[in-house]
């Protein structure tokens, strides 16, 4: 995702706290949801992989058991839905085994006439400030760190945050939704069933859709060289 924002006042639905009026930031409904798969769709087409595999993810993510409709949101601009972010329960677990239940998200996604413009933003702060009223304290992600430094997280070396191997991929970042809930143990990160599917999968879905022109870009590459890169253990 990318940084996005807007400017007047209104109000927001969720929580009750408010924003600008042309903004509604709401549970998904199931009426919602071929505009939320064309919106990450749209979002995510060639910028990872010439195509994109992250409809895929939200059109199987909904009936997986580690899905939380509870933050399945999406973000309305005068009446219609521009953006979306969605979460699944993840796990950590530290040397002795104990296991705690976190948050990932992904996709968050905005159409991309409306990038850059701070909706992005809204919708990851009103996510974070429901996740802490469902009792939340830390979320998962992996994703370019520029987009997600501004919004508190930092890199999962800094948590002593690492993956079963032991390795601290430098896409990986962590957010304390409470601050002091990590206490630098060392935590092992475990990730949902859900995001292991294929990119054959993901394509051969892509090619029952609407046609788009699949290109290589500059910016695939940047992400194969991010998501390939570690921190020193």
């Amino acid at each position: 995702t990318k940084q996005y924002g807007h400017g007047q006042t209104a109000a927001r639905r969720i929580g009750g706290t408010s924003m600008r009026k042309d903004i509604i930031i709401r549970r998904e409904t199931e009426d919602d949801r071929p505009r939320v798969e064309e919106i990450v769709r749209r979002a995510f087409y060639n910028l990872y992989i010439p195509g994109a595999a992250e409809h895929y993810l939200v059109h199987i993510m909904r009936s997986h058991p580690d899905f939380i409709q509870e933050l399945d949101l999406v973000l309305e601009l005068e009446g219609q839905v521009i953006g979306a972010i969605m979460y699944t329960r993840a796990h950590l677990v530290d040397e002795r085994g104990e296991e705690r239940e976190i948050l990932t998200f992904g996709p968050v996604c905005v159409l991309p006439e409306y990038q850059r413009m701070g909706y992005g933003k809204r919708l990851m702060e009103a996510s974070f400030q429901k996740a802490v009223e469902m009792g939340y304290d830390t979320i998962v992600i992996f994703g370019a760190p520029g987009n997600y430094v501004s919004r508190g997280f930092k890199s999962c070396k800094r948590y002593n945050v690492c993956l079963e191997n032991g390795s601290f991929p430098a896409a990986m970042l962590v957010k304390e939704l409470v601050p002091g809930s990590l206490d630098g143990r060392k935590w092992v990160y475990r990730q949902s069933p859900v995001f292991e599917f294929s990119e054959e999968e993901a394509l051969a879905y892509d090619d029952t859709l609407e046609p788009l022109e699949k290109k290589e870009l500059p910016c695939q590459e940047e992400f194969y060289i991010l998501s390939s890169a570690m921190l020193p253990e």
